[in-house]
Formats: C-alpha cells, sequence, structure tokens
C-alpha cells in the first residue's frame, strides 16, 4: 500500500513546561507513515493548565479512514502477520514495551501537558501501560483451542484465530493507559487496528505511533487517526470491513455506536462506558487505611474516571468520624500546576468538561445538597476545579444519578448491609463498587450482592493489567485487560473429523 495521494506530515519541536523537548508527529499515522488528512483539517491542541494551544494536528475524514482500513486489510490478509509463528508477534510486543519503559518521563510529560493530570499520575498511566504491553506479549504464543471427546467415531478441536481489522475509540481522560487496553491485544492475537484518540488528546497516540515503526510492526497494523468522532468515530463504527470495534466513553455514545455497528456487519463490539460507582463505608473501619482509599476514589485524575467512588455511603455508627476526616483531608489536597510534584490534583482535561462540572456544582446546589467543601474554581487561568463535597442528598438528585466526571463526591448514610447495598444498587451504572470494612465476611458478603463489574475492597481505583475490567448494565460488556480481553479479539472456530 502507498500514500502517494497523501503529502507527508511534518514533526514539530516541542519544549514541554519541564523542560524536555522532543519531536511531536502531527500526522495521521496509516500504514507506517505519517500523513496528512486527506482535507487538509488540523485541530489545535490545548494546554488545559495554561490554556494555551501546544500545537495543531492532522484531523482525519471518512476518506482517510477508508485508506487506512485499506492498508490495515493488507496486513492481514497479505503479510503473515496472523498466520505467523505467535513468538514474532511476542517478540515485537515486548520491544514496543521496551521502548516505552524507555520513554516514561517523556511520554508521561507529553501526557501531563495534554491531558492536565498530575505528571505522577501519568508516569502510572505509562507504567500500566507497559505492564499490558508486556502481559500481551506473553500471551500471544499461549492460545491454543481444545479437543473435544464425543466417542470413537470422531476428532473434535477448536482453533483460536484472529478476527480481522479492529476499530477502537479512546477517550481524553486516560489517553495512554486506554491504548494499551485496546491495541495490545488485538495485536497479540493477530489482529490489526485502527485507533481513534480523542480529538483533544491525541500527542501521546501519535508519539507511540513511532515507537510502534521501531519496534518492527509491519506497516498497516497499527493505524491512529486523530479526528472528530462524528466524522473519524462513525466513519470506522460502520464501516462494513471492521469487524471488531471497542469504545471507551459515554452511555449515551455508546448506545449509539451499538445500534451504528449493528446495522453494518454485526461487530464484535466491546463497550466500556459510564459509571456513577458507590463506594461503601462500615462502621469498623480504620479511619487511617479508609480515608486515603475515598480520596483515591473520587479526586483521582480529578474524579475525571468512568469508576470514579462518585457516590460514598457510610455507615450511620461512623458517619459523623468519617465525614469531619474526609473533609479535613480533602481541604489539605493541592490542586494547581500538574508539573509541580506536590500537586495531587491538575486540570481538569478540557473546558467543556470544566464547563459541565460546573454546571453539576449548580444543580446539586439548587436541588438542595449541601456542600461540605469546595465547590469553586481554583484561580481564573487553566481548567481547575476544588475537590467537592457534597451531603445531605437524596437518592432522585441529579448530582446523584448522572455521572458528573469531575471532582464532585455525594454522600449518604445507611443502617445496615441491606440498607446499604438496596441504595448502592439503585443506579443504572455498574461498572466499579468499593467497601471499606476490617471484616472479611461482609467484605465478601456485599462483593457479592454488588451489581458491578469491579468491587474494589479496602482500596479504590486499583488497577492491575492481569485484573479484568468493565461494567455491568448500562456501563457496558465486555473486559479489558486480564485473559478476559484476549476472548474479545479471537473467534473461536470448531472443527469435527468422522473417522
Amino acid at each position: 500500500m502507498s500514500a502517494s495521494n497523501h503529502q507527508q506530515a511534518e514533526s514539530v519541536t516541542i519544549t514541554l513546561p519541564n523542560g524536555l523537548t522532543y519531536q511531536q508527529p502531527t500526522g495521521l499515522f496509516i500504514n507506517n507513515e505519517f500523513i496528512q488528512a486527506s482535507t487538509g483539517k488540523t485541530v489545535e491542541v490545548t494546554n488545559p493548565a495554561t490554556e494555551e494551544v501546544i500545537t495543531s494536528v492532522s484531523s482525519g475524514s471518512r476518506d482517510d479512514v477508508e485508506y487506512a482500513v485499506k492498508s490495515a486489510e493488507h496486513a492481514f490478509t497479505k503479510t503473515n502477520w496472523a498466520t505467523q509463528d505467535p513468538k514474532e508477534r511476542s517478540r515485537i510486543l515486548r520491544k514496543l514495551a521496551d521502548l516505552v519503559e524507555e520513554n516514561v518521563e517523556l511520554m508521561a510529560s507529553i501526557e501531563t501537558v495534554d491531558n492536565g493530570k498530575s505528571v505522577a499520575l501519568s508516569r502510572g498511566d505509562i507504567g500500566l501501560m507497559v505492564d499490558c504491553l508486556r502481559d500481551a506479549a506473553s500471551y500471544a504464543d499461549k492460545v491454543n483451542g481444545r479437543t473435544i471427546d464425543s466417542g470413537d467415531g470422531y476428532m473434535n478441536f477448536t482453533i483460536k484465530q484472529a478476527i480481522g481489522v479492529c476499530g477502537q475509540i479512546i477517550p481524553w481522560n486516560f489517553p495512554t493507559m486506554m491504548l494499551a487496553w485496546k491495541i495490545a491485544p488485538a495485536l497479540a492475537m493477530g489482529n490489526v487496528s485502527i485507533l481513534k484518540p480523542a480529538s483533544a488528546t491525541p500527542l501521546t497516540a501519535l508519539f507511540f505511533a513511532n515507537l510502534c515503526k521501531q519496534a518492527g510492526v509491519p506497516a498497516g497494523v497499527v493505524n491512529i487517526i486523530p479526528g472528530s468522532g462524528r466524522e473519524v468515530g462513525n466513519a470506522i463504527t460502520e464501516h462494513p470491513k471492521i469487524r471488531k470495534l471497542a469504545f471507551t466513553g459515554s452511555t449515551d455514545v455508546g448506545k449509539g455506536i451499538a445500534v451504528n455497528s449493528s446495522t453494518t456487519n454485526l461487530k464484535k463490539i466491546t463497550l466500556e462506558l459510564g459509571g456513577k460507582s458507590a463506594h461503601m463505608v462500615f462502621d469498623d473501619v480504620n479511619l487511617e487505611k479508609t480515608i486515603p482509599n475515598l480520596i483515591n476514589g473520587i479526586f483521582r485524575n480529578s474524579g475525571q474516571m468512568c469508576s470514579a467512588g462518585s457516590r460514598i455511603y457510610i455507615q450511620e455508627g461512623i458517619y459523623d468520624k468519617v465525614m469531619a476526616a474526609f473533609k479535613e483531608v480533602t481541604e489539605k489536597i493541592k490542586v494547581g500546576n500538574p508539573f509541580d510534584e506536590s500537586n495531587f490534583q491538575g486540570a481538569i482535561s478540557n473546558k467543556d468538561q470544566f464547563e459541565t462540572i460546573i454546571k453539576y456544582i449548580e444543580i446539586g446546589k439548587e436541588e438542595g445538597a449541601k456542600i461540605l467543601t469546595g465547590g469553586t474554581r481554583v484561580g481564573n487561568r487553566g481548567f481547575f476545579i476544588r475537590p467537592t463535597i457534597f451531603y445531605d442528598v437524596k437518592q432522585d438528585m441529579r448530582i446523584v444519578k448522572e455521572e458528573i466526571f469531575g471532582p464532585v463526591v455525594v454522600i449518604s448514610k445507611f443502617k445496615n448491609i441491606e440498607d446499604g447495598v438496596a441504595m448502592a444498587n439503585d443506579s443504572e451504572f455498574g461498572l466499579g463498587a468499593g467497601i471499606e470494612t476490617e471484616n472479611l465476611s461482609t467484605a465478601l458478603k456485599v462483593a457479592k450482592m454488588l451489581q458491578s463489574g469491579t468491587v474494589w475492597i479496602n482500596t479504590y481505583n486499583d488497577f492491575d493489567s492481569r485484573v479484568p475490567f468493565g461494567g455491568v448494565k448500562q456501563s457496558g460488556y465486555g473486559r479489558e485487560m486480564g485473559s478476559e480481553v484476549y476472548d474479545n479479539y479471537t473467534e473461536i472456530k470448531a472443527v469435527r473429523i468422522k473417522l
């Protein structure tokens, strides 16, 4: 495949706020080349901590997606990428993991200037990216079918095969981590990928594309196309030659994707959608252990996490003590320049989301909820919001029912296990949940009762690449990470032989 009809895109030199300088690709990455969008359109990328433009990158179109599909299909059907000894894919993924690890500080810095999260959190995201790539490398050459005994007259076995061209759409809150969650298992299983990063945060994905090329990923196997959801996202969703789709984002958009993709070719779909996760605190907790978990549950990444523990339910016997301690620690959280290592909370990732969070804070006040602390903007430049705690809330309030996606939490009181679980499960979402207790029986009993894809006990937002993650109810279906993710990127073929 050739990009002869596409103009090459130049890289630009960027100096980051911490002094690191690097070459940032600005084009679409298709068929191992950085090219300009066919329409010539670009989109500005802004630093949410300063509201200053970092650079501009090409913004793709349907024609660009078409070219990427042709390149990916050629890589899948006309090369040996899917049919070669899996050890070769494993070798390439290990090399890719090594290259990411060598560039942790640079990639974390790019992530921070692009996304606004604290640089310490960005380092953790890149670390999990490395783990995902290494896990995929380990799994790539260990995929086997099974034999089935149906008597002496037959021989039966199954084969796990790659699906083909995979479309992948990721959000702006975890640009590198979500990229790894999707590209790593797809490649391990012999698939080829067309990934759309969020328009607001494309820089790390394009930098990663360069590393793919350096690692020896063949042309057409990984393609990265920044652009709007309306243009690039819909083109990926609706394309008849894309056989697998993985999307992370809002529930409303996810529902539309499920419908639109099904009308073309019944794609195999993974959806990781919104959340309004409950974090339960029982009377017997150790406050010194619990309060950091509550803080991490809701204020990590400025609350911009689908799994954020945004509804806290505290048992009545310890309610006052938890509230006082939680308020005290929350008010000590430092908010500001994400490159300042002392700041726990950086900027909200973009202006639209910043305005949405401010609007929800006003809605909470209008609904009659009380603010324990926070509720205001920090400074007048950059998108910073003080960590906000609402209490005296009712279950039917919008701030209790709807995903805010910011550093805003609501707190309620419960009497016993049955009462607390009923409140926790009173949601259309089911992504994450948390339990704080020193009683093992309580922990295990409640974990079974909670309607969520993940339950954290005496920890929260604590991810491991070996542990699957995904939702139930309107939080989606399918799983990221763990051995379960690889099932999303394979088809099972049964072979039955009459002897």
